[in-house]
Protein backbone atom coordinates (compact mmCIF):
# COMPACT_ATOMS: atom_id res chain seq x y z
CA UNK A 1 0.00 0.00 0.00
CA UNK A 2 1.26 3.39 -0.41
CA UNK A 3 1.11 5.95 2.27
CA UNK A 4 -2.37 7.54 1.23
CA UNK A 5 -3.87 3.71 1.75
CA UNK A 6 -2.14 3.05 4.98
CA UNK A 7 -4.09 6.21 6.37
CA UNK A 8 -7.52 5.10 5.36
CA UNK A 9 -6.93 2.00 6.23
CA UNK A 10 -6.08 3.26 9.53
CA UNK A 11 -8.57 6.31 9.36
CA UNK A 12 -11.74 4.10 8.63
CA UNK A 13 -10.40 1.16 11.60
CA UNK A 14 -13.80 1.58 14.02
CA UNK A 15 -11.89 0.27 17.13
CA UNK A 16 -8.81 2.09 16.46
CA UNK A 17 -7.75 3.51 20.27
CA UNK A 18 -9.77 6.75 20.69
CA UNK A 19 -6.84 9.07 20.90
CA UNK A 20 -4.59 7.83 17.93
CA UNK A 21 -8.07 8.84 15.97
CA UNK A 22 -8.62 12.16 17.76
CA UNK A 23 -4.70 12.83 16.64
CA UNK A 24 -5.01 11.66 13.00
CA UNK A 25 -8.00 13.81 12.94
CA UNK A 26 -5.95 16.76 13.64
CA UNK A 27 -2.95 15.96 11.17
CA UNK A 28 -1.53 17.98 7.89
CA UNK A 29 -0.88 16.02 4.93
CA UNK A 30 2.92 16.07 5.32
CA UNK A 31 2.84 15.10 8.85
CA UNK A 32 0.31 11.80 7.34
CA UNK A 33 2.61 11.14 4.62
CA UNK A 34 5.79 10.93 7.20
CA UNK A 35 3.80 8.71 9.69
CA UNK A 36 2.30 6.34 7.08
CA UNK A 37 5.16 6.46 4.46
CA UNK A 38 6.73 3.19 5.24
CA UNK A 39 6.65 1.03 8.65
CA UNK A 40 8.88 1.46 11.79
CA UNK A 41 10.94 -1.29 11.53
CA UNK A 42 12.07 -3.68 14.18
CA UNK A 43 15.68 -4.07 13.65
CA UNK A 44 18.92 -5.40 14.78
CA UNK A 45 18.61 -2.66 17.63
CA UNK A 46 15.19 -2.94 18.54
CA UNK A 47 13.00 -0.73 17.86
CA UNK A 48 12.68 3.58 18.06
CA UNK A 49 10.80 6.20 16.74
CA UNK A 50 8.30 8.57 17.62
CA UNK A 51 5.58 8.28 19.21
CA UNK A 52 2.11 9.04 17.45
CA UNK A 53 -0.24 6.96 15.08
CA UNK A 54 0.61 5.52 11.90
CA UNK A 55 2.28 2.87 10.23
CA UNK A 56 5.77 4.51 10.57
CA UNK A 57 5.38 5.48 14.41
CA UNK A 58 5.20 4.44 17.89
CA UNK A 59 1.85 3.41 19.29
CA UNK A 60 -0.01 0.38 21.00
CA UNK A 61 -0.51 -1.13 17.27
CA UNK A 62 3.22 -1.10 16.56
CA UNK A 63 4.31 -1.89 20.08
CA UNK A 64 1.73 -5.12 19.91
CA UNK A 65 3.33 -5.92 16.00
CA UNK A 66 6.65 -6.58 18.01
CA UNK A 67 5.22 -8.45 20.79
CA UNK A 68 3.37 -10.39 18.20
CA UNK A 69 7.04 -11.29 16.86
CA UNK A 70 8.58 -11.76 20.14
CA UNK A 71 5.74 -14.59 20.79
CA UNK A 72 5.91 -16.51 17.64
CA UNK A 73 10.09 -16.23 18.16
CA UNK A 74 9.91 -17.96 21.68
CA UNK A 75 7.73 -20.45 20.26
CA UNK A 76 9.91 -21.01 17.30
CA UNK A 77 12.75 -21.69 19.63
CA UNK A 78 10.77 -23.65 22.08
CA UNK A 79 11.37 -20.92 25.17
CA UNK A 80 7.86 -19.68 25.28
CA UNK A 81 7.24 -21.26 28.31
CA UNK A 82 10.33 -19.80 30.65
CA UNK A 83 8.46 -16.31 30.41
CA UNK A 84 9.58 -12.95 29.55
CA UNK A 85 10.63 -10.00 31.95
CA UNK A 86 9.48 -6.30 31.23
CA UNK A 87 10.95 -3.18 32.10
CA UNK A 88 10.20 0.09 31.02
CA UNK A 89 11.45 3.91 31.75
CA UNK A 90 9.95 7.26 32.39
CA UNK A 91 8.86 7.79 28.73
CA UNK A 92 5.28 8.49 27.72
CA UNK A 93 3.53 5.50 26.83
CA UNK A 94 6.30 3.70 28.49
CA UNK A 95 4.22 1.72 31.18
CA UNK A 96 1.24 1.56 28.73
CA UNK A 97 3.56 -0.46 26.03
CA UNK A 98 4.60 -3.06 29.10
CA UNK A 99 1.19 -3.82 29.69
CA UNK A 100 0.40 -3.85 26.32
CA UNK A 101 3.41 -6.99 25.45
CA UNK A 102 1.60 -8.68 28.46
CA UNK A 103 -1.57 -8.96 26.91
CA UNK A 104 -0.28 -9.95 23.69
CA UNK A 105 2.08 -12.52 25.00
CA UNK A 106 -0.81 -13.62 27.07
CA UNK A 107 -2.64 -14.59 24.07
CA UNK A 108 0.16 -17.09 23.24
CA UNK A 109 -0.08 -18.84 26.99
CA UNK A 110 3.38 -16.77 27.92
CA UNK A 111 3.85 -15.54 31.32
CA UNK A 112 5.37 -12.01 31.36
CA UNK A 113 7.31 -10.89 34.58
CA UNK A 114 6.51 -6.98 34.95
CA UNK A 115 7.87 -4.05 37.42
CA UNK A 116 5.28 -2.03 39.10
CA UNK A 117 7.20 0.87 38.08
CA UNK A 118 10.32 2.20 36.03
CA UNK A 119 13.34 0.03 36.14
CA UNK A 120 16.99 1.08 34.66
CA UNK A 121 17.39 -0.84 31.67
CA UNK A 122 20.79 -3.19 33.29
CA UNK A 123 18.16 -4.16 35.88
CA UNK A 124 15.87 -5.32 33.45
CA UNK A 125 19.22 -7.39 31.75
CA UNK A 126 19.88 -8.63 35.70
CA UNK A 127 16.09 -9.72 35.65
CA UNK A 128 16.36 -12.12 32.68
CA UNK A 129 19.13 -13.76 34.24
CA UNK A 130 17.40 -13.54 37.53
CA UNK A 131 14.04 -15.12 36.64
CA UNK A 132 15.36 -17.46 34.28
CA UNK A 133 13.19 -15.89 31.82
CA UNK A 134 13.38 -16.52 28.01
CA UNK A 135 13.57 -12.98 27.18
CA UNK A 136 13.27 -9.51 27.97
CA UNK A 137 11.70 -6.93 26.73
CA UNK A 138 12.74 -2.84 27.79
CA UNK A 139 10.82 0.18 26.64
CA UNK A 140 12.98 3.03 26.54
CA UNK A 141 14.20 5.60 24.07
CA UNK A 142 17.22 6.03 26.23
CA UNK A 143 18.53 9.74 25.73
CA UNK A 144 16.34 10.09 22.84
CA UNK A 145 14.10 13.40 22.47
CA UNK A 146 11.07 13.68 24.67
CA UNK A 147 8.76 12.83 21.46
CA UNK A 148 10.25 9.48 20.77
CA UNK A 149 10.18 5.90 22.80
CA UNK A 150 11.37 2.38 22.10
CA UNK A 151 11.35 -1.37 22.69
CA UNK A 152 14.36 -3.13 22.92
CA UNK A 153 14.30 -7.21 23.03
CA UNK A 154 16.94 -9.46 25.34
CA UNK A 155 17.75 -13.00 25.09
CA UNK A 156 17.91 -15.38 27.88
CA UNK A 157 21.61 -14.23 28.31
CA UNK A 158 20.02 -10.89 29.27
CA UNK A 159 21.93 -9.36 26.20
CA UNK A 160 20.17 -7.40 23.66
CA UNK A 161 19.63 -9.87 20.67
CA UNK A 162 22.91 -10.36 18.89
CA UNK A 163 22.55 -10.50 15.07
CA UNK A 164 21.85 -14.41 14.17
CA UNK A 165 18.82 -13.68 16.60
CA UNK A 166 17.96 -10.66 15.75
CA UNK A 167 17.21 -11.47 12.31
CA UNK A 168 14.88 -14.60 13.50
CA UNK A 169 12.89 -12.24 15.50
CA UNK A 170 12.36 -9.85 12.62
CA UNK A 171 11.64 -12.34 10.16
CA UNK A 172 8.75 -13.30 12.65
CA UNK A 173 7.92 -9.86 13.28
CA UNK A 174 7.52 -9.58 9.56
CA UNK A 175 5.07 -12.12 9.10
CA UNK A 176 2.65 -10.13 10.94
CA UNK A 177 0.37 -7.89 8.12
CA UNK A 178 -1.96 -5.85 9.94
CA UNK A 179 -0.99 -4.62 13.37
CA UNK A 180 -4.61 -3.35 13.79
CA UNK A 181 -6.21 -7.05 13.90
CA UNK A 182 -3.51 -8.36 16.53
CA UNK A 183 -5.46 -10.16 19.41
CA UNK A 184 -4.83 -8.96 22.57
CA UNK A 185 -6.64 -9.88 26.38
CA UNK A 186 -7.38 -8.08 28.58
CA UNK A 187 -5.11 -7.16 31.46
CA UNK A 188 -7.46 -8.14 34.20
CA UNK A 189 -7.92 -11.36 32.08
CA UNK A 190 -3.67 -12.12 31.99
CA UNK A 191 -3.68 -11.14 35.28
CA UNK A 192 -6.37 -13.77 36.71
CA UNK A 193 -4.66 -16.68 35.04
CA UNK A 194 -1.38 -15.60 36.31
CA UNK A 195 -0.04 -14.67 32.79
CA UNK A 196 1.29 -11.08 34.53
CA UNK A 197 3.79 -11.18 37.35
CA UNK A 198 3.96 -7.45 38.97
CA UNK A 199 7.63 -7.46 40.50
CA UNK A 200 9.73 -5.53 41.97
CA UNK A 201 11.84 -5.61 45.67
CA UNK A 202 12.92 -9.23 45.15
CA UNK A 203 14.79 -8.63 41.98
CA UNK A 204 16.09 -4.88 43.30
CA UNK A 205 17.30 -6.65 46.54
CA UNK A 206 19.05 -9.39 44.22
CA UNK A 207 20.31 -6.58 41.91
CA UNK A 208 21.67 -4.88 45.23
CA UNK A 209 23.21 -8.10 46.50
CA UNK A 210 24.90 -8.42 43.61
CA UNK A 211 26.25 -4.74 43.31
CA UNK A 212 28.10 -5.45 46.41
CA UNK A 213 30.72 -6.94 44.65
CA UNK A 214 31.59 -3.90 42.94
CA UNK A 215 34.36 -2.83 45.33
CA UNK A 216 38.10 -3.51 45.38
CA UNK A 217 39.39 -1.69 48.10
CA UNK A 218 37.61 -1.76 51.42
CA UNK A 219 40.43 0.45 52.99
CA UNK A 220 39.15 3.61 50.79
CA UNK A 221 37.67 6.32 52.75
CA UNK A 222 33.83 6.96 51.50
CA UNK A 223 33.39 10.10 53.00
CA UNK A 224 33.45 11.54 49.73
CA UNK A 225 30.99 14.42 48.22
CA UNK A 226 29.06 13.18 45.31
CA UNK A 227 26.44 14.91 43.52
CA UNK A 228 24.26 12.69 41.95
CA UNK A 229 21.51 13.45 39.11
CA UNK A 230 19.60 11.01 36.92
CA UNK A 231 18.45 13.17 34.91
CA UNK A 232 14.75 12.71 35.19
CA UNK A 233 15.20 8.85 34.53
CA UNK A 234 15.03 5.72 36.16
CA UNK A 235 18.34 5.91 38.24
CA UNK A 236 17.79 7.53 41.28
CA UNK A 237 16.01 4.86 43.79
CA UNK A 238 18.59 2.16 43.10
CA UNK A 239 21.92 4.57 42.55
CA UNK A 240 21.15 6.30 46.08
CA UNK A 241 20.58 2.70 47.57
CA UNK A 242 23.89 1.54 46.25
CA UNK A 243 26.07 3.89 47.35
CA UNK A 244 24.31 4.28 50.65
CA UNK A 245 24.95 -0.09 50.80
CA UNK A 246 28.50 1.39 49.95
CA UNK A 247 29.24 3.58 52.42
CA UNK A 248 29.21 6.94 50.80
CA UNK A 249 27.17 8.27 52.93
CA UNK A 250 27.82 12.40 51.39
CA UNK A 251 25.20 12.07 48.61
CA UNK A 252 23.40 14.86 47.29
CA UNK A 253 20.87 14.28 44.84
CA UNK A 254 19.95 17.01 42.50
CA UNK A 255 16.19 18.15 43.59
CA UNK A 256 15.57 19.53 40.44
CA UNK A 257 15.87 16.36 38.62
CA UNK A 258 14.83 13.44 40.63
CA UNK A 259 11.27 13.64 39.49
CA UNK A 260 10.75 11.67 36.40
CA UNK A 261 9.58 13.89 33.63
CA UNK A 262 8.99 12.22 30.30
CA UNK A 263 9.81 15.81 28.99
CA UNK A 264 12.51 16.31 30.83
CA UNK A 265 12.83 19.77 31.62
CA UNK A 266 15.22 20.86 32.73
CA UNK A 267 17.61 19.79 30.01
CA UNK A 268 18.08 20.15 26.52
CA UNK A 269 18.91 16.63 25.87
CA UNK A 270 19.07 13.99 28.99
CA UNK A 271 22.45 12.51 27.72
CA UNK A 272 25.15 12.95 30.15
CA UNK A 273 27.62 12.68 27.06
CA UNK A 274 26.56 16.61 26.35
CA UNK A 275 28.03 18.35 29.12
CA UNK A 276 25.16 20.70 29.47
CA UNK A 277 23.27 18.16 31.14
CA UNK A 278 25.28 18.82 33.77
CA UNK A 279 24.70 22.05 34.44
CA UNK A 280 21.88 21.63 37.47
CA UNK A 281 24.79 19.27 38.36
CA UNK A 282 27.56 21.65 38.32
CA UNK A 283 24.96 24.31 40.12
CA UNK A 284 24.89 21.84 43.29
CA UNK A 285 27.99 20.82 43.37
CA UNK A 286 29.36 24.09 43.96
CA UNK A 287 26.99 24.83 46.15
CA UNK A 288 27.82 21.83 48.44
CA UNK A 289 31.42 21.61 47.46
CA UNK A 290 31.38 18.24 45.75
CA UNK A 291 34.38 16.05 45.05
CA UNK A 292 32.79 14.44 42.13
CA UNK A 293 29.32 14.78 39.63
CA UNK A 294 27.81 11.59 38.51
CA UNK A 295 24.82 11.45 36.11
CA UNK A 296 23.10 8.49 34.39
CA UNK A 297 20.72 9.01 31.06
CA UNK A 298 17.18 7.93 31.14
CA UNK A 299 17.60 4.11 31.20
CA UNK A 300 20.80 4.24 33.22
CA UNK A 301 22.63 2.28 30.56
CA UNK A 302 25.09 5.56 30.34
CA UNK A 303 27.34 6.99 33.13
CA UNK A 304 28.83 10.49 32.74
CA UNK A 305 31.52 12.09 35.39
CA UNK A 306 32.45 15.34 36.17
CA UNK A 307 35.14 16.09 38.51
CA UNK A 308 37.53 18.95 39.79
CA UNK A 309 40.24 20.67 37.93
CA UNK A 310 43.06 22.67 39.44
CA UNK A 311 40.99 26.02 38.37
CA UNK A 312 38.18 24.80 40.46
CA UNK A 313 36.10 24.38 37.85
CA UNK A 314 34.41 21.09 37.37
CA UNK A 315 35.05 19.47 33.76
CA UNK A 316 33.67 16.33 32.31
CA UNK A 317 35.26 13.26 31.24
CA UNK A 318 34.66 11.78 28.03
CA UNK A 319 33.54 8.37 28.02
CA UNK A 320 37.17 6.84 26.07
CA UNK A 321 38.66 8.53 29.72
CA UNK A 322 36.53 7.60 32.29
CA UNK A 323 36.45 3.86 30.71
CA UNK A 324 40.27 3.52 30.51
CA UNK A 325 40.16 5.45 34.23
CA UNK A 326 38.20 2.63 35.60
CA UNK A 327 39.55 -0.40 34.36
CA UNK A 328 43.20 0.57 35.32
CA UNK A 329 41.68 1.04 38.74
CA UNK A 330 40.31 -2.33 38.68
CA UNK A 331 42.66 -4.41 37.39
CA UNK A 332 45.63 -2.33 39.78
CA UNK A 333 42.94 -3.39 42.87
CA UNK A 334 41.92 -7.00 41.85
CA UNK A 335 42.98 -9.80 44.04
CA UNK A 336 44.24 -11.54 41.14
CA UNK A 337 44.44 -10.65 37.78
CA UNK A 338 43.60 -13.72 36.03
CA UNK A 339 46.38 -15.19 33.39
CA UNK A 340 43.50 -14.95 30.07
CA UNK A 341 41.51 -12.14 31.52
CA UNK A 342 40.06 -10.49 28.33
CA UNK A 343 38.50 -6.55 28.20
CA UNK A 344 36.37 -6.17 25.47
CA UNK A 345 35.29 -2.93 23.78
CA UNK A 346 34.60 -1.57 20.11
CA UNK A 347 36.07 -0.50 17.16
CA UNK A 348 35.42 2.73 17.93
CA UNK A 349 36.81 3.20 21.36
CA UNK A 350 40.15 4.97 21.87
CA UNK A 351 43.58 2.63 22.25
CA UNK A 352 44.14 4.36 26.08
CA UNK A 353 42.16 1.23 26.72
CA UNK A 354 43.77 -1.11 25.13
CA UNK A 355 47.53 0.55 26.30
CA UNK A 356 46.22 0.31 29.62
CA UNK A 357 44.94 -3.77 29.02
CA UNK A 358 48.38 -4.02 27.45
CA UNK A 359 49.91 -2.99 31.08
CA UNK A 360 48.34 -5.58 33.26
CA UNK A 361 49.07 -8.47 30.61
CA UNK A 362 45.40 -8.42 29.75
CA UNK A 363 44.00 -9.72 25.92
CA UNK A 364 41.96 -6.54 24.24
CA UNK A 365 39.19 -7.74 22.11
CA UNK A 366 37.46 -5.26 19.76
CA UNK A 367 34.09 -5.69 18.46
CA UNK A 368 31.33 -3.88 16.17
CA UNK A 369 29.85 -0.49 17.57
CA UNK A 370 26.87 -1.94 20.20
CA UNK A 371 26.90 -3.54 23.46
CA UNK A 372 25.24 -7.09 22.42
CA UNK A 373 28.12 -7.39 20.65
CA UNK A 374 30.57 -6.95 23.95
CA UNK A 375 27.56 -9.43 25.64
CA UNK A 376 28.08 -11.89 22.79
CA UNK A 377 32.24 -11.97 23.43
CA UNK A 378 31.57 -12.89 27.19
CA UNK A 379 29.05 -15.23 27.07
CA UNK A 380 31.15 -17.15 24.00
CA UNK A 381 34.13 -16.87 26.88
CA UNK A 382 32.29 -17.99 29.46
CA UNK A 383 31.11 -21.23 27.85
CA UNK A 384 34.70 -21.80 26.26
CA UNK A 385 36.47 -20.97 29.01
CA UNK A 386 39.12 -19.54 26.78
CA UNK A 387 39.27 -15.95 28.52
CA UNK A 388 37.79 -14.87 31.78
CA UNK A 389 35.67 -10.92 31.44
CA UNK A 390 37.38 -8.21 33.19
CA UNK A 391 35.70 -5.16 32.05
CA UNK A 392 33.82 -3.89 28.81
CA UNK A 393 32.98 -0.58 27.61
CA UNK A 394 32.08 1.55 24.56
CA UNK A 395 33.38 5.51 23.87
CA UNK A 396 29.65 6.83 24.32
CA UNK A 397 29.73 6.20 27.98
CA UNK A 398 28.70 2.17 28.78
CA UNK A 399 30.25 0.52 31.21
CA UNK A 400 30.24 -3.04 32.46
CA UNK A 401 32.33 -4.07 35.45
CA UNK A 402 30.92 -7.16 36.32
CA UNK A 403 28.95 -9.49 34.24
CA UNK A 404 26.07 -10.49 36.47
CA UNK A 405 23.78 -8.18 33.76
CA UNK A 406 25.14 -8.27 30.31
CA UNK A 407 24.24 -4.57 28.80
CA UNK A 408 26.08 -1.62 29.53
CA UNK A 409 25.47 -0.27 33.31
CA UNK A 410 25.53 2.94 34.98
CA UNK A 411 24.87 1.83 38.56
CA UNK A 412 27.74 -0.44 38.47
CA UNK A 413 29.91 2.33 36.76
CA UNK A 414 28.79 4.73 39.47
CA UNK A 415 30.19 2.70 42.12
CA UNK A 416 33.15 1.63 40.78
CA UNK A 417 33.94 5.86 39.78
CA UNK A 418 32.98 6.90 43.40
CA UNK A 419 35.23 4.01 44.70
CA UNK A 420 37.94 5.55 42.01
CA UNK A 421 37.56 9.15 42.75
CA UNK A 422 37.73 7.94 46.90
CA UNK A 423 40.62 6.48 46.50
CA UNK A 424 42.81 9.06 44.18
CA UNK A 425 41.77 11.98 47.00
CA UNK A 426 43.48 9.84 49.56
CA UNK A 427 46.53 10.07 47.48
CA UNK A 428 45.77 14.16 46.68
CA UNK A 429 44.67 13.57 43.37
CA UNK A 430 41.47 14.16 41.58
CA UNK A 431 40.15 12.47 38.67
CA UNK A 432 42.10 14.60 35.99
CA UNK A 433 45.24 13.87 38.02
CA UNK A 434 45.21 10.75 37.13
CA UNK A 435 44.13 10.78 33.54
CA UNK A 436 47.20 13.28 33.57
CA UNK A 437 49.71 10.52 34.48
CA UNK A 438 47.72 7.80 32.26
CA UNK A 439 49.18 10.42 29.48
CA UNK A 440 52.78 10.67 30.66
CA UNK A 441 52.82 6.53 30.96
CA UNK A 442 50.95 5.70 27.86
CA UNK A 443 50.93 8.61 25.27
CA UNK A 444 48.28 11.63 25.13
CA UNK A 445 45.30 9.99 23.55
CA UNK A 446 42.62 12.43 22.26
CA UNK A 447 39.27 11.90 20.21
CA UNK A 448 36.64 13.47 18.93
CA UNK A 449 33.05 12.77 17.54
CA UNK A 450 31.36 14.68 14.48
CA UNK A 451 27.45 13.60 13.79
CA UNK A 452 26.37 14.83 10.64
CA UNK A 453 22.06 14.78 10.51
CA UNK A 454 20.39 14.11 7.08
CA UNK A 455 16.47 13.71 7.81
CA UNK A 456 13.73 13.57 4.90
CA UNK A 457 12.90 11.23 2.54
CA UNK A 458 16.66 11.73 1.23
CA UNK A 459 18.19 11.26 4.19
CA UNK A 460 19.41 7.58 3.70
CA UNK A 461 20.47 8.14 0.01
CA UNK A 462 22.83 10.90 1.18
CA UNK A 463 24.55 8.54 4.07
CA UNK A 464 24.73 6.00 1.69
CA UNK A 465 26.66 8.61 -1.17
CA UNK A 466 28.62 9.74 1.82
CA UNK A 467 29.89 6.38 2.46
CA UNK A 468 30.56 4.97 -1.00
CA UNK A 469 32.82 8.26 -1.41
CA UNK A 470 35.03 7.50 1.48
CA UNK A 471 34.83 3.74 0.93
CA UNK A 472 36.11 4.10 -2.71
CA UNK A 473 38.68 7.06 -1.54
CA UNK A 474 40.50 6.65 1.12
CA UNK A 475 41.21 9.37 3.76
CA UNK A 476 44.72 11.39 2.96
CA UNK A 477 47.70 9.80 5.01
CA UNK A 478 45.57 6.64 5.54
CA UNK A 479 48.10 3.26 5.51
CA UNK A 480 45.57 0.82 6.44
CA UNK A 481 41.58 0.37 5.22
CA UNK A 482 39.51 -1.59 7.51
CA UNK A 483 36.17 -2.04 5.58
CA UNK A 484 33.47 -4.17 7.84
CA UNK A 485 31.10 -4.40 4.83
CA UNK A 486 33.18 -6.70 3.41
CA UNK A 487 34.97 -8.05 6.09
CA UNK A 488 38.44 -7.02 5.03
CA UNK A 489 41.29 -4.78 6.31
CA UNK A 490 43.04 -3.52 3.21
CA UNK A 491 47.21 -2.35 3.76
CA UNK A 492 47.02 0.53 0.66
CA UNK A 493 50.49 0.71 -0.34
CA UNK A 494 50.68 -3.49 -0.57
CA UNK A 495 46.92 -4.51 -1.19
CA UNK A 496 47.46 -7.00 0.92
CA UNK A 497 44.40 -8.07 2.37
CA UNK A 498 43.23 -9.52 5.81
CA UNK A 499 39.97 -10.84 7.59
CA UNK A 500 38.59 -8.93 10.60
CA UNK A 501 36.70 -11.80 11.53
CA UNK A 502 33.44 -10.05 12.40
CA UNK A 503 29.76 -9.63 11.43
CA UNK A 504 29.51 -7.65 8.61
CA UNK A 505 28.50 -3.63 9.16
CA UNK A 506 28.40 -0.60 7.01
CA UNK A 507 31.25 0.96 8.43
CA UNK A 508 35.00 2.23 7.22
CA UNK A 509 37.83 2.89 9.63
CA UNK A 510 40.94 4.66 8.04
CA UNK A 511 44.25 3.62 10.19
CA UNK A 512 47.21 6.34 9.82
CA UNK A 513 50.39 6.10 11.41
CA UNK A 514 51.07 5.61 15.44
CA UNK A 515 47.25 4.78 16.66
CA UNK A 516 45.77 7.45 14.62
CA UNK A 517 42.46 6.90 12.83
CA UNK A 518 39.07 7.89 12.07
CA UNK A 519 35.71 6.14 11.38
CA UNK A 520 32.57 6.57 9.81
CA UNK A 521 29.88 4.51 11.06
CA UNK A 522 25.75 5.46 9.84
CA UNK A 523 23.95 5.19 12.92
CA UNK A 524 21.33 2.48 13.15
CA UNK A 525 18.52 4.03 14.91
CA UNK A 526 18.25 7.94 13.84
CA UNK A 527 19.19 9.66 10.41
CA UNK A 528 22.29 10.35 10.70
CA UNK A 529 26.16 9.47 10.57
CA UNK A 530 29.00 9.60 12.60
CA UNK A 531 32.60 10.73 12.18
CA UNK A 532 34.83 9.17 14.99
CA UNK A 533 38.37 10.92 15.43
CA UNK A 534 41.62 9.58 17.49
CA UNK A 535 44.63 10.71 17.55
CA UNK A 536 48.16 9.85 19.54
CA UNK A 537 50.35 12.29 20.47
CA UNK A 538 53.51 12.67 22.57
CA UNK A 539 52.65 15.75 23.96
CA UNK A 540 48.92 17.26 24.52
CA UNK A 541 49.98 20.23 22.18
CA UNK A 542 51.13 17.78 19.60
CA UNK A 543 47.54 15.48 20.10
CA UNK A 544 45.67 18.81 20.08
CA UNK A 545 46.98 19.74 16.81
CA UNK A 546 47.15 16.06 15.34
CA UNK A 547 43.19 15.89 16.03
CA UNK A 548 42.42 19.70 15.16
CA UNK A 549 44.18 18.37 11.20
CA UNK A 550 42.54 15.07 11.16
CA UNK A 551 39.33 16.68 11.45
CA UNK A 552 40.15 19.47 9.17
CA UNK A 553 40.85 16.48 6.56
CA UNK A 554 37.88 14.92 6.75
CA UNK A 555 35.41 16.97 7.29
CA UNK A 556 36.16 19.59 4.57
CA UNK A 557 35.53 16.19 1.99
CA UNK A 558 31.28 17.18 3.40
Amino acid sequence: MNWQDQYQRWKNDQDLEPQLKEALHNMNENEIEAAFSGTLEFGTGGMRGVLGPGTNRMNVYTVRKAAKGLALYLEEQGMADRGVAVAYDSRYQSREFAVETAKVLGVHGIKTYVFTGVRPTPTLSFAVRHLEAGAGVMITASHNPPEYNGYKVYNEQGAQLPPAQADQMIEQVNTVADELAIAVKDQSEIEAEGLINWIDEAVDEAYLRELKSITYRDDVKRDLSIVFTSLHGTAHNLATRSLAQAGFDHVFAVSEQVEEDPEFSTVKSPNPEEHQAFEYAIAKGQDVDADVLVATDPDADRLGVAAKKADGEYHVLTGNQLGALMLDYKLANMDDVPRNSVMINTIVTSQLGKAVADHYNVTTEHTLTGFKFIAEKIEEYNQSGAHEFVFGYEESYGYLVEDFARDKDAIQSTLLACEMAAYYREQGMTLFDALEQFFERHGYYFEDLHSLKLEGTDGPEQINAIMEDFRFNPVEGAIAVEDYLTGKRTYLESGESVDLNLPASNVVKFWLDDDTWCCLRPSGTEPKMKFYFAVKGETREAADERLKQLKDRVLERL
